[in-house]
This record gives C-alpha cells, sequence and structure tokens, in this order.
C-alpha cells in the first residue's frame, strides 16, 4: 500500500508538472496556480482514501503481500503504522516535482536530506534506545516524510513566487491530463515490487537465501545509480515543459542534444565504475562469503544495463514533459516490466544464474531499441510530429 501511495503521488507530481510549466510557459499564471492547488488537494484526498482502506482491511493486505502467520503481526504493526503517515508520504513526493517546476530544486533537495537525515536518527532512536522494533521503524519513517510535506505546504501557502496557492478549482480535464502524462511514472513504482518479488523467486530457486541477499544488493545499487538519471529527468521536465509551451523550438533542440550527451557520456562512466569497483561496492553491503562471490561477479554483468537504462528513463522523462503520455508509458512499462517478466522466465532456464543477472540488461537493451525507434519519429525525421 506504501508503494501504491508513492506510485499515485509520482504520478500526479510528474504529470501534473508537465502541465503547470506548460501553463507556465504560455504565460498563464493564475492557471498554473490552480492546477498546483488541484493536483496537491486531490494527492490529500487520495492518501486519506488509502490510509482509510489500509487500516480497514489490514490483515488482508498483509496476507495478500505474503505474510505468514509468524509474521502476520509484524506486517500489520508496519504497515497500519506506516500508512498513519500517507497524506505525508504522498505530499512529499508531489513537492519534489512541483518544487522544481517552482524553480526551487535546491529547496526540494534539501528537504529530502533532511528526510533522509531525520529517518535515520529516529530509526536509532526508536529501535535501540526506545526498544520499539519494527513500529519505531515504520514510525521513524513516517516523521521524516513530515518535514518535505509540512515544509512544502508552508512555502506554496506563504511564497511570493509565481506558482503558488490559490483558489481551488476542479478540471476532469486537466486531472485526466495528468494521470495520463505520469502513468509511466506510476508503472516504474508499481512495477518495481513485481519485479523484486519476480527476481527473489527465482534466485531463491537457482542459489537459495545467498541468491536472495545477492540480487538485494544488486538492485540496491541498481537504485542508487539510476538515481542519478531520475534525479536528471525530474529536474529538466519542468524546463522542457515551459518551452514547449511557450513553442520555442530551437531551446527545445538545445535541450535535448545538451540533455542526451549528457546521459551518453555519463552512462559510460557509471558503467566503467560499477565494473571495476564492484567488489568494492558489494563490499559495503555484505562481508558473507558466498553472498559476496555471488554478488561481485553477478554486479559486473549486471552493470552494463547502465549503459542503456539512462537513455530509457530519461527519454521517457522526455515524453512526460512534452504531453505525450503514450510514448512515455510504452518506454517505461516495456523497461519495468513486459520485457523484465519475459527475460525472466527464458533467460535462467537456457544460462542459470547467469541469466538472472543478464535479464534487465535485456530488457534495457530491447526497450532502447524502442526509445531509438520513438526519437527516429518524434526528434529525428521532418514533419508534423516532430516536437524539435
Amino acid at each position: 500500500m506504501v508503494n501504491v501511495a508513492i506510485a499515485i503521488s509520482t504520478m500526479l507530481g510528474t504529470g501534473g508538472s508537465t502541465i503547470i510549466s506548460k501553463y507556465l510557459g504560455e504565460g498563464k499564471k493564475e492557471r498554473a496556480r490552480e492546477a498546483l492547488t488541484q493536483f496537491v488537494v486531490l494527492a490529500l484526498v487520495l492518501s486519506f482514501v488509502l490510509l482509510i482502506i489500509s487500516e480497514i482491511f489490514l490483515t488482508p493486505i498483509s496476507r495478500f503481500l505474503g505474510a505468514s502467520d509468524i509474521l502476520l503481526a509484524d506486517c500489520r504493526m508496519y504497515l497500519g503504522t506506516a500508512m498513519l503517515f500517507a497524506p505525508a508520504c504522498m505530499l512529499q513526493a508531489v513537492f519534489q516535482s512541483f518544487l522544481v517546476t517552482a524553480g526551487r530544486p535546491g529547496l526540494g533537495l534539501a528537504l529530502m536530506i533532511g528526510a533522509g537525515i531525520s529517518n535515520m536518527v529516529l530509526d536509532y532512536v526508536l529501535i535501540v534506545p526506545c526498544q520499539m522494533g519494527i513500529a519505531g521503524a515504520a514510525l521513524a519513517t513516517g516523521i521524516g516524510q513530515c518535514i518535505p510535506a509540512v515544509c512544502g505546504l508552508c512555502f506554496f501557502l506563504f511564497t511570493r513566487n509565481e506558482l503558488r496557492f490559490c483558489r481551488f478549482t476542479f478540471s476532469a480535464k486537466e486531472i485526466g491530463s495528468a494521470c495520463y502524462n505520469g502513468s509511466s511514472e506510476m508503472v516504474s513504482q508499481l512495477s518495481n515490487a513485481v519485479i523484486t518479488f519476480l527476481l527473489n523467486i527465482v534466485m531463491m530457486s537457482l542459489a537459495g537465501e545467498n541468491g536472495v541477499a545477492a540480487i538485494t544488493i544488486l538492485l540496491y545499487g541498481q537504485f542508487l545509480f539510476n538515481a542519478v538519471y531520475m534525479g536528471f529527468s525530474i529536474g529538466i521536465s519542468p524546463i522542457i515543459g515551459f518551452q514547449y509551451g511557450a513553442g520555442n523550438r530551437q531551446k527545445l533542440r538545445n535541450i535535448y542534444k545538451i540533455a542526451f550527451l549528457f546521459v551518453i557520456v555519463s552512462s559510460v562512466l557509471v558503467v566503467a565504475v560499477a565494473v571495476i569497483f564492484s567488489p568494492a561496492i558489494v563490499t559495503i553491503f555484505t562481508k558473507e562469503q558466498r553472498t559476496w562471490e555471488l554478488a561481485s561477479v553477478g554486479f559486473r554483468i549486471f552493470a552494463i544495463n547502465f549503459l542503456f537504462s539512462g537513455i530509457n528513463i530519461t527519454s521517457s522523462g522526455f515524453f512526460t514533459a512534452l504531453s505525450n503520455g503514450k510514448v512515455s508509458a510504452l518506454i517505461s512499462f516495456s523497461r519495468t516490466l513486459v520485457f523484465i517478466v519475459i527475460s525472466l522466465l527464458i533467460l535462467p532456464r537456457i544460462f542459470h544464474i547467469t541469466g538472472a543477472w543478464l535479464a534487465i540488461f535485456v530488457a534495457e537493451f530491447l526497450t532502447m531499441i524502442i526509445s531509438g525507434l520513438m526519437h527516429r519519429k518524434y526528434f529525428w525525421l521532418a514533419g508534423e510530429k516532430n516536437y524539435l
């Protein structure tokens, strides 16, 4: 349910940011403010709906997520506590995008860092001295989420920035457009949980608990490296949306060239760092010999996917910013679910554990072919469909 809350708020944040940026580029400042207010109110309403559903159906949801009789009490405790902070969780996610759109990415970054530090400190205090166990972990996360949520509310309430809260207006068309444009980001969030579940099953069958531990390390490493491109994509989206709304094709062309030059160069560097320093990176997470051996070998193969993931992530974000949710969703859905599932069903049967390491690489490579075809259609070929 926490993943669902994050997925919905990410969709509203990225999709809504595209609409707001376009309005600002067109000089429609009041419409931009109304859209901002609407999306924040919608996020709050949906968060309370999720909170109520979670608390009412706590046991069935825990069972559905795989909780055994032994783990049920802990799962209920963690989920029940975490979902009490659903409003803060969803506001944190939407403000991450809207602060960038408002021209204050530094503030957004500072708030996220503050939330992370608060979470770490409270984790120790509530779990160790206070001995609150898993409830303390959930409480620490929730309190940390309150920092960017409350600060974001205060910023848009009291700022003199051109983007701020105003009277509430409802527009089903804008909400539908935001959901359409941001659907790819929602798919990415939801599919992460599905793919992690499938990878755990595959690795358990191939290498037991050590295999599950190894793939967990690799997925965490993937999250850290891909976070660079996710952050970059979020950062340039309002700029793309603004210039698209203003009809400035020359600046869009410049943004396109610089963005993908950065992505290509940095992707090569990221792969080099990941391959060369894979033993050191894995050592940070485990010193258990068998897990370390599996993860070290796997990370060298796994890391090749970073050559393509940055291009795919940025491509999806670019199309979202251009209000082309269909292409953005196609790219995102392909890389985060369709091709990975197919690869996991086929490759381990042929190459055993190496096939599991190759699954995400193959998925990203196949998705890059789709991304290339979309670039050709919308950016390279002359015609009415060319955005540049």
